[in-house]
């Protein structure tokens, strides 16, 4: 599969996309343009890395409307909002969506630059965090649900005695479950279990 970011334009403006895509072209960025919401829509792929560049106001559906469902469908592309009538509310909006930024038109083609390669950055780091967050599960269900509690027990910092008690199990018991757990998890290490575990639940601060 082709990994190569892509940054797609967005705009019913043709005199903007044409500027963009020169922009790209200059700056070697593989770009594909769409005059519209509705066009990006119909062959938008998850799959693909890169990032979106989005006018607000366009005929049909708005910029803003068009993030709203790429969020719905869990299509974590980065945004970048470019627009000539912005305002507070709705840059607002954008962000808690989770916007990249928000810039007027006419825009600094070098600081669009420099938030176009954040984005895709950004984009890569998301989807490496997922990509480590459904290893982890996978590892995870490995285990029984006996052995999950232990796990986690184990990852709080529990000690033996303290599973062993909580669970009402042996201490012997404890010391089995942890031996499975290491060997059918594949961890090395109480970090590495740890880590495991952080992946496992989309801790973004995971290596």
């Amino acid at each position: 599969m082709d990994t190569t970011p892509t940054v797609f334009l967005v705009d019913d403006d043709q005199a903007v996309r044409g500027a963009l895509e020169l922009l790209m072209e200059t700056a070697q960025l593989r770009a594909e343009s769409f005059a519209s919401a509705e066009d990006f829509l119909s062959v938008c792929d998850p799959n693909r890395t890169g990032c979106l560049v989005l006018d607000i106001r366009m005929p049909g559906m708005s910029g803003i409307k068009l993030q709203d469902e790429l969020v719905a469908r869990g299509i974590i592309l980065p945004v970048i909002f470019l627009t000539g009538h912005g305002n507070v509310p709705m840059s607002a909006r954008a962000f808690r969506s989770g916007a990249i930024d928000f810039m007027e038109k006419p825009f600094d083609e070098s600081m669009l630059l420099e938030r176009i390669h954040e984005a895709i950055r950004h984009d890569q780091s998301n989807r490496d965090a997922l990509t480590r967050q459904a290893n982890a599960e996978t590892r995870l269900t490995t285990l029984t649900p006996r052995e999950q509690e232990v796990m986690w027990l184990v990852v709080a910092g529990k000690a033996n005695k303290e599973i062993a008690a909580e669970l009402d199990l042996s201490h012997r018991t404890v010391e089995t479950h942890r031996g499975r757990i290491m060997e059918k998890t594949g961890a090395n290490s109480l970090a590495d279990l740890i880590e495991l575990a952080r992946a496992s639940r989309g801790d973004r601060n995971s290596p």
